[in-house]
């Protein structure tokens, strides 16, 4: 007698009365087929006229007044000016200074022209052509430039609010352009004095600089630099931890 088994066959060994076939072992079962699920796609629906912002009296007053004094500014609804960062006086000194030389010296020359035109031989009606109409031209431009560059200088403002910072920065006479950032944007806020100058006339540069495309902005010749870096350093604190930020004094 042969003691080899033999090998099961997966033919049926017999049908059950519905017709089923049964085998002599147990049949694998086949693998589950896969199905890919697709991944839900949450939709968030934003309402055609969302709810206005609720905005207390107090912030609605500080908003109004900060519109009335600085109508410049495309200030949002519910925010106001903390505090209008100036330059500092100082920055004036160089230009005011040479534009007093040249008209002193203008108008000394002006005063004894009777004396140049003699040393330069020019007589009769060429000494107004020649003497004095250049010189009050040359007294006039000197005017025009040096009110160019005070328009310039004292055009150049940095605003801090409850939300955000403005600089209007103006470059020339007809040109001029606004930079605005957000509190939640501004990484780092510094100033710098350099040199004894600045120290003894409280005066210097203030820096910021933002998250992300790593943008830096600076505003120069700031009169007393460390209590508006201290003004705007809170602001910011207090703008990203959800609490209000405060005002200053008008």
């Amino acid at each position: 007698m042969d003691s080899t088994k033999k090998p099961l066959s997966d033919e049926p060994v017999a049908y059950d009365v519905n017709g089923q076939p049964l085998y002599s072992h147990p049949h694998p079962p086949s693998e589950p087929v896969k199905v890919d699920t697709p991944t839900p796609v949450v939709h968030i629906a934003r309402p055609a006229e969302p709810d206005k912002p609720i905005i207390n009296a107090t912030t609605k007053l500080k908003h109004d007044r900060s519109s009335q004094m600085y109508p410049n500014l495309n200030l949002s609804e519910g925010e106001f000016v903390i505090t209008a960062v100036r330059r500092h006086p100082i920055g004036l000194l160089a230009p005011f200074a040479i534009a007093l030389l040249l008209i002193a010296v203008s108008f000394l020359i002006l005063f004894n022209y009777e004396s140049v035109a003699v040393s330069l031989q020019i007589y009769g009606d060429l000494v107004t052509f020649a003497i004095i109409l250049p010189i009050i031209l040359f007294v006039t431009l000197v005017v025009l430039v040096t009110y160019v560059a005070f328009f310039v200088y004292t055009n150049n403002k940095f605003y801090l609010t409850n939300e955000s910072v403005i600089q209007e920065i103006q470059t020339g006479l007809f040109s001029k352009n606004e930079q605005t950032v957000s509190l939640m944007d501004i990484e780092d806020a510094s100033f710098t004095q350099n040199g004894i100058i600045q120290q003894f006339f409280d005066y210097g540069s203030i820096r910021l600089s933002t998250e992300g495309d790593e943008t830096t902005y600076r505003f120069s010749y700031v009169a007393g630099p460390k209590n508006h870096i201290a003004t705007l350093t809170n602001a910011i604190e207090a703008f990203k931890n959800g609490r209000p930020v405060e005002d200053a004094d008008y």
